[in-house]
């Protein structure tokens, strides 16, 4: 059974989210959700902490992409949070790093907003 907790913190000019755990075809959805919640809340500036994803499927990126293509298109951007090194091998092997913008703690990356 995979297991992944998301959560969810709105902070002053971005919204935190906080992936612990797998994200992979049975939790993506979990992951998507959150990413969606934030957008139709009008929150277009995100901060997404990985430092707790041991992995990452193609439907996590899916999500992630997914959520980065609203953000611009709403003048907002989604910035990664410390990435597992697992996700960092992710991230580059699909090509998709160059899209976020990737930060090596989570003050760095709400800062940058």
């Amino acid at each position: 059974m995979s297991d992944l907790t998301v959560t969810r913190e709105s902070l002053k000019r971005v919204d935190l989210v906080v992936a612990d755990g797998r994200i992979d075809s049975s939790t993506a959805p979990r992951f998507d959700a959150i990413l969606k919640e934030c957008l139709a809340d009008g929150n277009y500036n995100i901060v997404v902490n990985l430092s707790g994803v041991s992995y990452m499927s193609s439907a996590g990126l899916r999500a992630l992409i997914s959520a980065l293509r609203e953000a611009k298109g709403k003048g907002g951007r989604i910035a990664i949070a410390a990435p597992s090194e697992r996700v960092s091998e992710v991230l580059e092997l699909a090509g998709v790093v160059t899209l976020f913008d990737v930060y090596d703690d989570q003050t760095a990356a709400v800062g940058s907003f």
